[in-house]
């Protein structure tokens, strides 16, 4: 930066600027006679990230960059150019800056010191309404863009684990399908070994509704291990004792996943001629095994239609974003299967407490899930390296409000940092982790909801609740 004796700043210069065009003349006089003139040279710091705001600037002519680091990287915030205003406005509760600004190219400013900024209110009206007015349009124009930056971050941050997620069940269907079609390949010579047998009708009626009905038999008893493994070695045992039967161990296995107890099969084996018992069995181990491979092809093409339509209404892609009436529980759900990878990671315990008497909210659905992944992650971040990590998530009605609880067990928040941790850019992550945005969107998004958000800390219990009305 250098000072200037050049050109003097006029009226008419200030009257260019749109803003500025219907201030009267005097009180635009009074900003130049009282304001400090001064040039900064192409690549200046203008101002500084956390540098005291001491000034109101007018940009007279150049360009001003204002932008934070995050991950390393640039991320631009503000462009200003030739008749911007920035720094200190009226009844601006701002102490520090909050990005750095440099000087795109040589700029020329006019910055009016904070002790003066009293007489401007007091003598000023028009320019100090200006100033006002433009300080109302930055605020808002910044709430919108970090709030959708934060919403991106939100969902950059889950997209690792849904990739993960959404990686497991396409992995089974390919492994699936590869599978089912070499063992299909396999099933015209089985047919061939089976038709030698030649059954008579009965025979094949009685063995078919016995087929029939493991296949249909959708209400298994859940086995333990133990149970399976000695009900699998009471079959292998009884289809060693018989004659030519080959791939015992995987016909035992699906035999007691299908629930065929050697009773069947002694029943079975009574329809056949003596020593032609295994092209049988091969077919009906066959088709259980086909069953198997569709099951599991269909399940996992289930969850992954599950989880595109978590990420559909989780981001709410089918709805603008007007408020409308809807399950608060499903947004929380929704939540949860977004973070299930980082939740499993950290073999966190959830438990749902969910009030099932409470009515549809009215709310952005979109906008609260935002609320509940910050919330929900920080939670289990605070988890991370814990002994019995747990998780509760509890919904109650409080007369005409819902009141929405995120409940960790992790080490707690100190006080001197419970008192911050809703204040923008404010963080406790290593550098690169977070932007400290996120509860500062968390607060001004349950704010839109003409709610509240408080937090209750000890060691071994931090507990976050929501509240917003039912109605909105």
């Amino acid at each position: 930066m250098r000072e200037v004796a050049i050109k003097p700043v006029t009226v008419e210069d200030l009257k260019n600027i749109e803003v500025l065009k219907e201030v009267p003349e005097e009180q635009l006089q009074w900003f130049i006679d009282e304001s400090e003139h001064r040039i900064f040279a192409e690549g200046d710091f203008f101002a500084k990230a956390n540098d005291p705001i001491v000034h109101t600037h007018i940009i007279i002519r150049g360009r001003v960059e204002f932008y934070r680091l995050q991950n390393n990287e640039k991320l631009l915030i503000a462009d200003l150019e030739a008749g911007g205003i920035t720094g200190l406005l009226p009844f601006s509760r701002a102490k520090t800056i909050l990005a750095n600004a440099m000087c795109r190219e040589e700029t020329e400013v006019i910055s009016l010191p904070r002790e003066k900024l009293r007489n401007l209110i007091q003598l000023n009206y028009e320019l100090t309404q200006v100033f006002v007015h433009v300080m109302a349009s930055r605020i808002r124009e910044f709430t919108e863009r970090e709030q959708q930056s934060e919403k991106m971050m939100a969902l950059g941050k889950l997209s690792a684990g849904l990739a993960h997620e959404l990686n497991n069940p396409a992995a089974a269907i390919v492994r699936g399908s590869v599978s089912l079609e070499k063992h299909l390949q396999c099933l015209p010579d089985a047919f061939k070994q089976l038709i030698s047998i030649r059954l008579d009708t009965a025979d094949v009626e009685s063995v078919n509704a016995k087929i029939h009905k493991a296949l249909e038999n959708k209400e298994r008893p859940a086995l333990t291990m133990m149970e399976r493994a000695d009900k699998e070695d009471e079959i292998t045992d009884w289809l060693d004792a018989q004659e030519g039967i080959k791939n015992v161990y995987d016909m035992a296995e699906n035999f007691v996943e299908f629930g065929l107890s050697i009773e069947d099969l002694e029943e079975i084996k009574s329809y056949i001629p003596a020593g032609k018992l295994s092209p049988l069995l091969i077919w009906i181990n066959n088709s259980f095994t086909t069953e198997r491979m569709v099951s599991e092809i269909g399940l996992a093409s289930k969850r992954i239609s599950e989880l595109v339509n978590s990420v559909k209404t989780f981001t709410h892609m089918d709805g603008g974003g007007d408020k409308i009436f809807a399950d608060i529980r499903i947004g929380i759900r929704n939540t949860m299967i977004m973070l299930n990878h980082k939740i499993k990671k950290g073999n966190i315990t959830v438990v749902e407490d969910y009030d099932e008497t409470l009515p549809p909210v009215k709310a952005m659905i979109g906008e609260l899930n935002q609320v509940w992944t910050n919330l929900i992650d920080n939670a289990t971040d605070a988890l991370e390296g814990r002994e019995n990590p747990e998780l509760t998530l509890k919904t109650r009605r409080d007369r005409e409000f819902v009141c929405v609880s995120v409940i960790d067990n992790g080490v707690g928040i100190p006080d001197e940092i419970r008192k911050k941790i809703f204040d923008p850019f404010f963080t406790t992550k290593k550098i690169g982790e977070g932007t400290g945005l996120g509860l500062d969107v968390v607060s001004r998004i349950v704010k839109q909801h003409k709610g509240t958000i408080s937090v209750n800390s000890e060691p071994g219990r931090t507990e976050f609740v929501v509240c917003f009305p039912i109605k909105g």
